[in-house]
């Protein structure tokens, strides 16, 4: 009786079974590397702003500390961005007549504030809460970088849970037993 498949189809059969384990193992392994460059975690990225505001300018050369703006920093999970008013008093009529700062004279006008664009993002399901971070002594610059010296603020840090993990290590923080604590 003659054979029902060619003698090939067993190497094929097994190259078939050998390339769907590759794919199989290999996309998910992909996908969690991925997941880890800078392309998904905006680390580096540029963030377009409404209104071209200098970091370097008014955290590095004036010194204004940060809590100026980002009041909520010791208080609130959230920093804060200023209410427009916050920045008028510092600007003379000369500047406020710029048209680089005619976001800030519509916000004014409107009594709606500047629209900026987040550039450090973390997932919707985790929870951040910057009170307790700072009250425990971690600087902006840990999370943030050198905000002084940037004329516009890039992300610097992966802000991984990894990444967040290895610091809380590093500090001898409490290690959290449940996800809840972070994850919402």
């Amino acid at each position: 009786m003659a054979a029902l498949f060619p003698r090939w189809a067993n190497t094929a059969a097994r190259a078939i079974l050998i390339a769907i384990a590759c794919v199989g193992i290999g996309i998910p392994i992909g996908l969690m590397a991925w997941v880890r460059t800078p392309n998904a975690t905006g680390r580096f990225a540029p963030v377009p702003q409404p209104v071209p505001f200098s970091h370097q300018l008014h955290a590095g050369r004036l010194q204004i500390d940060c809590r100026y703006c980002h009041f909520g920093v010791e208080r609130s999970a959230s920093a804060g961005m200023p209410p427009t008013a916050t920045c008028v008093p510092c600007h003379n009529q000369v500047w406020m007549a710029s048209r680089e700062l005619a976001p800030v004279r519509a916000s004014l006008a409107g009594g709606k504030p500047i629209a900026w664009n987040r550039v450090h993002r973390l997932p919707d399901f985790v929870y951040f809460n910057h009170a307790i971070h700072v009250q425990k002594g971690v600087t902006c610059e840990e999370c943030h970088g050198r905000v002084d010296q940037m004329a516009s603020v890039v992300q610097v840090a992966p802000l991984t849970m990894s990444w967040c993990v290895d610091c809380h290590k590093a500090r001898a923080a409490p290690q959290f037993t449940t996800c809840t604590t972070c994850h919402r």
